[in-house]
């Protein structure tokens, strides 16, 4: 087996691609595949720790731009992401992976509260790890979390699972002329304003170091291939 140039990641899903093409809830074929990459990436024995957003169920930003008390939208985004980590936790034991989910905000009777040291063990058990409900406090993206997490599990990569193949100069969607990037720095990243994550999830990517690959989900292999370290999406360092 060839040996990984990241052994531990921290992929980072959007609960969008969980709907696959409609705007809401699960497409379970598309949920099914994505499990079938996870389990390809660990049996090529990679530790994976994973963190979903919840954009597919609610998204708090958007409720609070609507109105919604700012603090209670954003735990109902949290709550959001639980509802995905355990539909992707039983898509991935039906695949033959063992998964614990952790949560953030402590609800026992679903999941183990986060507990750092706890997580590590998983990992080094080869158990998937999915971190649910952010950071646990308002305020706080799924992106930031996500970092938060790959920091504390000491991941050596985080990769961030999006539907376009890398970072470009523009939305790539709404601007034809728009060019991407193999390669950039967080600070690029942050003066261009470039809207990859948010400037919290960045500036704690660049405080710590922390490589960040930015690829197409929907590309076979592109998550094993990022692993081996072969040019893939866009890498920001």
């Amino acid at each position: 087996m060839a040996a990984l140039k990241y052994p531990r990641i921290l992929l980072k899903l959007s609960g969008e691609a969980f709907a696959g093409g409609k705007d809401f809830g699960f497409d379970f074929e598309t949920m099914t595949r994505f499990g079938h990459e996870i389990r390809k990436i660990h049996a090529m024995g990679a530790q994976i720790g994973l963190v979903i957003g919840g954009g597919n169920i609610v998204r708090g930003s958007q409720l609070s731009k609507m109105g919604m008390d700012r603090v209670s939208a954003d735990y109902m985004g949290m709550l959001g992401t639980v509802i995905n980590a355990l539909a992707l936790q039983d898509v991935l034991e039906r695949d033959g992976l063992d998964t614990r989910v952790m949560t953030a905000i402590r609800m026992e009777e679903l999941a183990e509260p986060f507990i750092r040291r706890r997580a590590m063990r998983h990992l080094e058990k080869g158990r998937c790890v999915v971190f649910a409900a952010g950071t646990g406090n308002p305020y706080f993206s799924t992106d930031t979390a996500a970092v938060l997490r790959a920091i504390q599990m000491e991941a050596n990569v985080i990769i961030k699972a999006t539907s376009v193949d890398g970072i470009y100069s523009a939305d790539p969607k709404k601007d034809p002329t728009a060019t991407r990037y193999d390669r950039i720095s967080y600070r690029d990243v942050m003066l261009e304003e470039l809207g990859v994550m948010d400037q919290t999830a960045i500036t704690l990517c660049k405080e710590n170091s922390l490589p960040l690959i930015v690829l197409n989900i929907n590309t076979p292999d592109a998550v094993a291939d990022a692993i081996r370290g072969e040019p893939v999406g866009t890498l920001v360092s």
